[in-house]
Protein backbone atom coordinates (compact mmCIF):
# COMPACT_ATOMS: atom_id res chain seq x y z
CA UNK A 1 0.00 0.00 0.00
CA UNK A 2 1.18 3.53 -0.75
CA UNK A 3 2.09 5.46 2.39
CA UNK A 4 1.44 9.11 3.17
CA UNK A 5 4.20 11.43 1.91
CA UNK A 6 5.87 8.93 -0.44
CA UNK A 7 6.73 9.83 -4.03
CA UNK A 8 4.01 7.50 -5.35
CA UNK A 9 1.49 9.13 -2.99
CA UNK A 10 2.35 12.50 -4.51
CA UNK A 11 1.89 11.13 -8.03
CA UNK A 12 -1.48 9.60 -7.16
CA UNK A 13 -2.82 12.70 -5.43
CA UNK A 14 -1.54 15.09 -8.11
CA UNK A 15 -2.82 13.08 -11.07
CA UNK A 16 -6.24 12.34 -9.56
CA UNK A 17 -6.63 15.92 -8.34
CA UNK A 18 -5.80 17.15 -11.86
CA UNK A 19 -8.24 14.69 -13.39
CA UNK A 20 -10.89 15.79 -10.91
CA UNK A 21 -10.17 19.43 -11.74
CA UNK A 22 -10.63 18.77 -15.47
CA UNK A 23 -13.86 16.80 -15.21
CA UNK A 24 -15.51 19.39 -12.99
CA UNK A 25 -14.35 22.22 -15.24
CA UNK A 26 -16.15 20.50 -18.10
CA UNK A 27 -19.20 19.56 -16.04
CA UNK A 28 -19.91 23.08 -14.82
CA UNK A 29 -18.76 25.10 -17.84
CA UNK A 30 -22.32 25.88 -18.93
CA UNK A 31 -23.88 26.66 -15.54
CA UNK A 32 -23.11 30.43 -15.57
CA UNK A 33 -24.21 30.64 -19.22
CA UNK A 34 -27.80 29.62 -18.41
CA UNK A 35 -29.22 33.19 -18.27
CA UNK A 36 -27.51 34.04 -21.60
CA UNK A 37 -28.67 30.79 -23.22
CA UNK A 38 -32.23 31.40 -21.99
CA UNK A 39 -32.25 34.77 -23.76
CA UNK A 40 -30.55 33.36 -26.88
CA UNK A 41 -33.04 30.51 -27.34
CA UNK A 42 -36.03 32.38 -25.87
CA UNK A 43 -36.69 29.68 -23.28
CA UNK A 44 -37.78 29.75 -19.63
CA UNK A 45 -35.32 29.24 -16.78
CA UNK A 46 -36.65 25.76 -16.01
CA UNK A 47 -36.40 24.60 -19.63
CA UNK A 48 -32.93 26.04 -20.26
CA UNK A 49 -31.81 24.18 -17.12
CA UNK A 50 -31.79 21.02 -19.27
CA UNK A 51 -28.38 22.10 -20.61
CA UNK A 52 -27.01 21.69 -17.11
CA UNK A 53 -29.32 18.90 -15.92
CA UNK A 54 -28.63 16.70 -18.99
CA UNK A 55 -24.98 16.33 -18.02
CA UNK A 56 -25.67 15.60 -14.36
CA UNK A 57 -28.50 13.15 -15.12
CA UNK A 58 -26.43 11.29 -17.74
CA UNK A 59 -23.54 11.28 -15.28
CA UNK A 60 -25.71 9.78 -12.56
CA UNK A 61 -27.06 6.88 -14.65
CA UNK A 62 -23.61 6.10 -16.12
CA UNK A 63 -21.72 5.83 -12.85
CA UNK A 64 -22.69 2.28 -11.93
CA UNK A 65 -22.05 0.77 -15.42
CA UNK A 66 -18.60 2.38 -15.46
CA UNK A 67 -17.90 1.18 -11.93
CA UNK A 68 -18.91 -2.37 -12.85
CA UNK A 69 -16.72 -2.19 -15.96
CA UNK A 70 -13.78 -1.07 -13.85
CA UNK A 71 -14.10 -4.23 -11.73
CA UNK A 72 -13.22 -6.19 -14.88
CA UNK A 73 -10.92 -3.87 -16.83
CA UNK A 74 -9.24 -1.83 -14.10
CA UNK A 75 -9.77 1.61 -12.59
CA UNK A 76 -6.95 3.38 -14.46
CA UNK A 77 -8.08 2.27 -17.92
CA UNK A 78 -11.69 3.33 -17.32
CA UNK A 79 -10.64 6.74 -15.97
CA UNK A 80 -8.42 7.45 -18.99
CA UNK A 81 -11.14 6.41 -21.48
CA UNK A 82 -13.50 8.95 -19.95
CA UNK A 83 -10.91 11.70 -19.83
CA UNK A 84 -9.84 11.32 -23.48
CA UNK A 85 -13.50 11.32 -24.60
CA UNK A 86 -14.13 14.81 -23.15
CA UNK A 87 -12.29 16.94 -25.76
CA UNK A 88 -13.84 14.84 -28.55
CA UNK A 89 -17.32 15.62 -27.23
CA UNK A 90 -16.31 19.27 -26.91
CA UNK A 91 -15.50 19.28 -30.64
CA UNK A 92 -18.94 17.82 -31.40
CA UNK A 93 -20.52 20.56 -29.31
CA UNK A 94 -18.90 23.22 -31.49
CA UNK A 95 -20.85 21.82 -34.44
CA UNK A 96 -24.16 22.02 -32.56
CA UNK A 97 -26.39 25.06 -32.93
CA UNK A 98 -29.82 23.74 -32.01
CA UNK A 99 -30.86 23.63 -28.36
CA UNK A 100 -31.55 19.89 -28.18
CA UNK A 101 -28.28 19.04 -29.96
CA UNK A 102 -26.42 20.98 -27.28
CA UNK A 103 -28.41 19.11 -24.63
CA UNK A 104 -27.47 15.79 -26.28
CA UNK A 105 -23.77 16.70 -26.33
CA UNK A 106 -23.94 17.73 -22.69
CA UNK A 107 -25.46 14.33 -21.90
CA UNK A 108 -22.54 12.64 -23.67
CA UNK A 109 -20.18 14.77 -21.62
CA UNK A 110 -21.87 13.53 -18.46
CA UNK A 111 -21.31 9.92 -19.56
CA UNK A 112 -17.61 10.59 -20.18
CA UNK A 113 -17.18 12.36 -16.84
CA UNK A 114 -18.83 9.43 -15.07
CA UNK A 115 -15.99 7.13 -16.15
CA UNK A 116 -13.55 9.11 -14.03
CA UNK A 117 -15.84 10.12 -11.20
CA UNK A 118 -17.15 6.58 -10.57
CA UNK A 119 -13.81 4.92 -9.82
CA UNK A 120 -11.27 7.56 -8.72
CA UNK A 121 -12.07 7.19 -5.01
CA UNK A 122 -12.08 3.39 -5.28
CA UNK A 123 -8.61 3.59 -6.86
CA UNK A 124 -7.42 5.60 -3.85
CA UNK A 125 -9.10 3.32 -1.33
CA UNK A 126 -7.41 0.25 -2.86
CA UNK A 127 -3.95 1.71 -3.38
CA UNK A 128 -3.44 4.03 -0.39
CA UNK A 129 -2.98 3.28 3.29
CA UNK A 130 -5.96 4.39 5.43
CA UNK A 131 -4.18 7.49 6.77
CA UNK A 132 -3.01 8.43 3.28
CA UNK A 133 -6.54 7.87 1.92
CA UNK A 134 -8.10 10.22 4.51
CA UNK A 135 -5.77 12.99 3.38
CA UNK A 136 -5.95 12.21 -0.34
CA UNK A 137 -9.74 12.31 -0.57
CA UNK A 138 -9.71 15.81 0.91
CA UNK A 139 -7.29 16.93 -1.83
CA UNK A 140 -9.38 15.16 -4.46
CA UNK A 141 -12.62 16.89 -3.48
CA UNK A 142 -10.80 20.21 -3.04
CA UNK A 143 -9.82 19.81 -6.70
CA UNK A 144 -13.53 19.23 -7.45
CA UNK A 145 -14.32 22.67 -6.08
CA UNK A 146 -11.39 24.33 -7.86
CA UNK A 147 -12.52 22.75 -11.11
CA UNK A 148 -16.05 23.96 -10.48
CA UNK A 149 -14.79 27.50 -9.83
CA UNK A 150 -12.55 27.59 -12.90
CA UNK A 151 -15.07 26.05 -15.28
CA UNK A 152 -17.85 28.38 -14.23
CA UNK A 153 -15.78 31.55 -14.29
CA UNK A 154 -14.31 30.62 -17.68
CA UNK A 155 -17.77 29.83 -19.00
CA UNK A 156 -19.22 33.14 -17.82
CA UNK A 157 -16.37 35.49 -18.72
CA UNK A 158 -15.52 33.95 -22.11
CA UNK A 159 -19.18 33.80 -23.12
CA UNK A 160 -19.56 37.46 -22.22
CA UNK A 161 -16.47 38.47 -24.19
CA UNK A 162 -16.29 36.04 -27.12
CA UNK A 163 -19.35 33.78 -27.11
CA UNK A 164 -19.97 30.24 -25.87
CA UNK A 165 -18.08 28.60 -28.76
CA UNK A 166 -14.84 30.22 -27.58
CA UNK A 167 -15.46 29.01 -24.04
CA UNK A 168 -15.83 25.42 -25.28
CA UNK A 169 -12.73 25.71 -27.50
CA UNK A 170 -10.50 27.01 -24.69
CA UNK A 171 -11.76 24.29 -22.37
CA UNK A 172 -10.99 21.64 -24.99
CA UNK A 173 -7.37 22.79 -25.25
CA UNK A 174 -6.85 22.91 -21.48
CA UNK A 175 -8.49 19.50 -21.06
CA UNK A 176 -6.30 17.80 -23.67
CA UNK A 177 -3.04 19.08 -22.13
CA UNK A 178 -4.18 18.08 -18.65
CA UNK A 179 -5.24 14.59 -19.71
CA UNK A 180 -1.80 13.87 -21.18
CA UNK A 181 -0.24 14.84 -17.85
CA UNK A 182 -2.66 12.60 -15.91
CA UNK A 183 -1.88 9.64 -18.19
CA UNK A 184 1.86 10.18 -17.61
CA UNK A 185 1.69 10.54 -13.81
CA UNK A 186 -1.00 8.07 -12.69
CA UNK A 187 0.65 4.81 -11.50
CA UNK A 188 -0.64 1.41 -12.54
CA UNK A 189 -2.66 -0.36 -9.86
CA UNK A 190 -0.87 -2.94 -7.72
CA UNK A 191 -3.68 -3.93 -5.36
CA UNK A 192 -6.41 -4.60 -7.91
CA UNK A 193 -7.49 -8.03 -9.13
CA UNK A 194 -9.72 -8.09 -12.25
CA UNK A 195 -13.01 -9.91 -11.81
CA UNK A 196 -14.20 -10.83 -15.29
CA UNK A 197 -17.45 -12.57 -16.07
CA UNK A 198 -19.00 -11.63 -12.72
CA UNK A 199 -21.84 -9.36 -13.79
CA UNK A 200 -24.26 -11.25 -11.58
CA UNK A 201 -21.93 -10.78 -8.62
CA UNK A 202 -21.70 -7.05 -9.33
CA UNK A 203 -25.48 -6.84 -9.45
CA UNK A 204 -25.60 -8.58 -6.08
CA UNK A 205 -23.11 -6.01 -4.77
CA UNK A 206 -25.41 -3.20 -5.91
CA UNK A 207 -28.34 -4.74 -4.07
CA UNK A 208 -26.19 -5.37 -1.00
CA UNK A 209 -25.09 -1.73 -0.85
CA UNK A 210 -28.64 -0.47 -1.34
CA UNK A 211 -29.89 -2.75 1.45
CA UNK A 212 -27.19 -1.55 3.84
CA UNK A 213 -29.05 1.14 5.84
CA UNK A 214 -25.91 3.05 6.82
CA UNK A 215 -24.63 3.28 3.26
CA UNK A 216 -28.05 4.08 1.78
CA UNK A 217 -28.71 6.84 4.33
CA UNK A 218 -25.32 8.43 3.62
CA UNK A 219 -26.15 8.33 -0.11
CA UNK A 220 -29.43 10.14 0.51
CA UNK A 221 -27.60 12.77 2.57
CA UNK A 222 -25.27 13.33 -0.38
CA UNK A 223 -28.17 13.71 -2.81
CA UNK A 224 -30.15 16.18 -0.70
CA UNK A 225 -26.99 18.14 0.16
CA UNK A 226 -26.04 18.54 -3.51
CA UNK A 227 -29.60 19.38 -4.54
CA UNK A 228 -29.29 22.42 -2.29
CA UNK A 229 -25.71 23.41 -2.91
CA UNK A 230 -25.33 23.45 -6.67
CA UNK A 231 -28.79 24.86 -7.40
CA UNK A 232 -28.60 27.71 -4.89
CA UNK A 233 -25.75 28.90 -7.11
CA UNK A 234 -27.82 28.46 -10.28
CA UNK A 235 -30.66 30.51 -8.81
CA UNK A 236 -28.22 33.17 -7.61
CA UNK A 237 -26.98 33.53 -11.19
CA UNK A 238 -30.51 34.29 -12.41
CA UNK A 239 -30.99 36.62 -9.43
CA UNK A 240 -27.91 38.73 -10.13
CA UNK A 241 -28.54 39.24 -13.86
CA UNK A 242 -32.13 40.35 -13.13
CA UNK A 243 -33.34 43.62 -11.57
CA UNK A 244 -32.37 45.32 -9.30
CA UNK A 245 -28.75 44.18 -9.83
CA UNK A 246 -28.68 43.71 -13.63
CA UNK A 247 -25.12 42.35 -13.67
CA UNK A 248 -23.58 41.01 -16.91
CA UNK A 249 -23.14 37.23 -16.99
CA UNK A 250 -19.35 37.49 -16.88
CA UNK A 251 -19.43 39.54 -13.70
CA UNK A 252 -22.17 37.40 -12.14
CA UNK A 253 -20.06 34.28 -12.77
CA UNK A 254 -17.47 35.61 -10.33
CA UNK A 255 -19.75 34.45 -7.51
CA UNK A 256 -18.22 31.03 -8.07
CA UNK A 257 -15.04 32.27 -6.42
CA UNK A 258 -17.07 31.59 -3.27
CA UNK A 259 -16.48 27.90 -4.04
CA UNK A 260 -13.12 28.44 -2.37
CA UNK A 261 -15.00 27.96 0.88
CA UNK A 262 -15.60 24.39 -0.27
CA UNK A 263 -11.96 23.95 -1.26
CA UNK A 264 -10.91 24.87 2.28
CA UNK A 265 -13.54 22.76 4.03
CA UNK A 266 -12.75 19.68 1.89
CA UNK A 267 -9.18 19.76 3.17
CA UNK A 268 -10.30 20.39 6.75
CA UNK A 269 -12.69 17.45 6.65
CA UNK A 270 -9.78 15.01 6.57
CA UNK A 271 -8.44 16.42 9.83
CA UNK A 272 -11.93 16.52 11.35
CA UNK A 273 -12.53 12.82 10.65
CA UNK A 274 -9.27 11.88 12.39
CA UNK A 275 -10.25 13.60 15.66
CA UNK A 276 -14.07 13.90 15.66
CA UNK A 277 -17.18 12.04 14.55
CA UNK A 278 -17.81 12.26 10.78
CA UNK A 279 -21.54 12.22 11.51
CA UNK A 280 -21.29 15.32 13.71
CA UNK A 281 -19.26 16.89 10.91
CA UNK A 282 -22.08 16.24 8.42
CA UNK A 283 -24.52 17.99 10.75
CA UNK A 284 -22.13 20.91 11.25
CA UNK A 285 -21.73 21.31 7.50
CA UNK A 286 -25.50 21.34 6.97
CA UNK A 287 -25.94 23.99 9.69
CA UNK A 288 -23.31 26.24 8.08
CA UNK A 289 -24.85 25.81 4.63
CA UNK A 290 -28.34 26.62 5.97
CA UNK A 291 -27.06 29.81 7.63
CA UNK A 292 -25.57 30.87 4.29
CA UNK A 293 -28.88 30.44 2.45
CA UNK A 294 -30.66 32.58 5.05
CA UNK A 295 -27.95 35.26 5.02
CA UNK A 296 -28.25 35.53 1.21
CA UNK A 297 -31.87 36.66 1.60
CA UNK A 298 -30.82 40.33 1.77
CA UNK A 299 -30.59 42.27 -1.51
CA UNK A 300 -27.03 43.35 -0.68
CA UNK A 301 -24.27 41.78 -2.75
CA UNK A 302 -21.72 41.44 0.13
CA UNK A 303 -24.37 39.57 2.15
CA UNK A 304 -25.05 37.28 -0.82
CA UNK A 305 -21.34 36.55 -1.28
CA UNK A 306 -20.78 35.70 2.39
CA UNK A 307 -23.90 33.54 2.22
CA UNK A 308 -22.56 31.67 -0.81
CA UNK A 309 -19.22 31.19 0.93
CA UNK A 310 -20.98 29.60 3.91
CA UNK A 311 -23.10 27.45 1.59
CA UNK A 312 -19.95 26.21 -0.15
CA UNK A 313 -17.99 25.61 3.05
CA UNK A 314 -20.79 23.68 4.72
CA UNK A 315 -21.95 21.68 1.70
CA UNK A 316 -18.47 20.48 0.75
CA UNK A 317 -17.72 19.59 4.38
CA UNK A 318 -20.84 17.41 4.50
CA UNK A 319 -20.19 15.93 1.05
CA UNK A 320 -16.57 14.98 1.73
CA UNK A 321 -17.44 13.25 4.99
CA UNK A 322 -20.44 11.40 3.52
CA UNK A 323 -18.44 10.34 0.44
CA UNK A 324 -15.58 8.99 2.56
CA UNK A 325 -18.09 7.29 4.89
CA UNK A 326 -19.57 5.26 2.02
CA UNK A 327 -16.16 4.29 0.66
CA UNK A 328 -14.82 3.20 4.04
CA UNK A 329 -17.96 1.45 5.34
CA UNK A 330 -18.59 -0.58 2.18
CA UNK A 331 -17.33 -4.10 3.04
CA UNK A 332 -16.58 -4.95 -0.62
CA UNK A 333 -16.97 -3.65 -4.21
CA UNK A 334 -15.94 -0.15 -3.12
CA UNK A 335 -16.08 1.27 -6.66
CA UNK A 336 -19.72 0.21 -6.91
CA UNK A 337 -20.48 1.73 -3.50
CA UNK A 338 -18.91 5.11 -4.29
CA UNK A 339 -20.59 5.08 -7.71
CA UNK A 340 -23.95 4.53 -6.02
CA UNK A 341 -23.25 7.45 -3.71
CA UNK A 342 -22.57 9.65 -6.74
CA UNK A 343 -25.72 8.39 -8.46
CA UNK A 344 -27.77 9.77 -5.57
CA UNK A 345 -25.57 12.87 -5.44
CA UNK A 346 -26.08 13.87 -9.07
CA UNK A 347 -29.71 12.83 -9.30
CA UNK A 348 -30.26 15.13 -6.32
CA UNK A 349 -28.43 17.92 -8.14
CA UNK A 350 -30.46 17.43 -11.32
CA UNK A 351 -33.91 17.25 -9.72
CA UNK A 352 -33.10 19.93 -7.16
CA UNK A 353 -32.44 22.37 -9.99
CA UNK A 354 -35.94 22.11 -11.39
CA UNK A 355 -37.39 22.36 -7.86
CA UNK A 356 -35.42 25.42 -6.65
CA UNK A 357 -35.60 27.25 -9.99
CA UNK A 358 -39.38 26.72 -9.94
CA UNK A 359 -39.43 28.17 -6.39
CA UNK A 360 -37.45 31.14 -7.76
CA UNK A 361 -39.93 31.70 -10.57
CA UNK A 362 -42.85 31.71 -8.14
CA UNK A 363 -41.56 33.92 -5.32
CA UNK A 364 -37.91 34.80 -5.97
CA UNK A 365 -35.41 34.22 -3.14
CA UNK A 366 -38.13 34.01 -0.47
CA UNK A 367 -39.57 31.05 -2.41
CA UNK A 368 -36.09 29.52 -2.68
CA UNK A 369 -35.69 29.77 1.10
CA UNK A 370 -39.05 28.05 1.59
CA UNK A 371 -38.13 25.20 -0.75
CA UNK A 372 -34.60 25.06 0.62
CA UNK A 373 -35.81 24.71 4.21
CA UNK A 374 -37.75 21.59 3.24
CA UNK A 375 -34.58 20.04 1.83
CA UNK A 376 -32.52 21.02 4.87
CA UNK A 377 -35.08 19.32 7.13
CA UNK A 378 -34.54 16.16 5.06
CA UNK A 379 -30.75 16.44 5.47
CA UNK A 380 -31.00 16.86 9.26
CA UNK A 381 -33.43 13.95 9.62
CA UNK A 382 -31.13 11.68 7.61
CA UNK A 383 -28.06 12.71 9.63
CA UNK A 384 -29.81 11.96 12.92
CA UNK A 385 -31.04 8.65 11.54
CA UNK A 386 -27.49 7.70 10.58
CA UNK A 387 -26.23 8.71 14.03
CA UNK A 388 -28.86 6.50 15.62
CA UNK A 389 -27.89 3.50 13.49
CA UNK A 390 -24.22 4.01 14.25
CA UNK A 391 -24.90 4.28 17.98
CA UNK A 392 -26.90 1.02 17.97
CA UNK A 393 -24.14 -0.74 16.02
CA UNK A 394 -21.47 0.41 18.48
CA UNK A 395 -23.58 -0.72 21.44
CA UNK A 396 -24.12 -4.13 19.83
CA UNK A 397 -20.38 -4.49 19.15
CA UNK A 398 -19.54 -3.69 22.80
CA UNK A 399 -22.07 -6.22 24.07
CA UNK A 400 -20.71 -8.92 21.78
CA UNK A 401 -17.18 -8.16 22.97
CA UNK A 402 -18.30 -8.66 26.59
Amino acid sequence: MISLGSSEYKKVTLSLALGSFLVFCNLYLFQPMLPTMAQHFGLSETRINWIFAASTLALSISLVPWAVSSESFGRRKVMLIGLFAMPVIGALMLLSEQFWLIVACRALMGIAIAAFASVAVAYMAEELEPKAFSQAIGSYIAANSLGGITGRIMGGTLTDALGWHSAVLVMMAITLVGILLVAYLLPAQRHFTPQRGMLRAHNRSLLTHMKNPQLFTAMLIGGANFALFVNLYSVMGFRLVAAPHNLPVGLASLIFVCYLGGTISSKLSGRWSQHHSPLNGMLLGACLSLSGMLLAYFEWIPSMLVGLMLISFGAFFTHTLAYAWVSQKAPSAKATATALYLVHYYIGGSLGGFFLIYCWQIQRWAGVIGGGLLLYVVVFMLCFRLKGMQSKLQTKTKLEAV
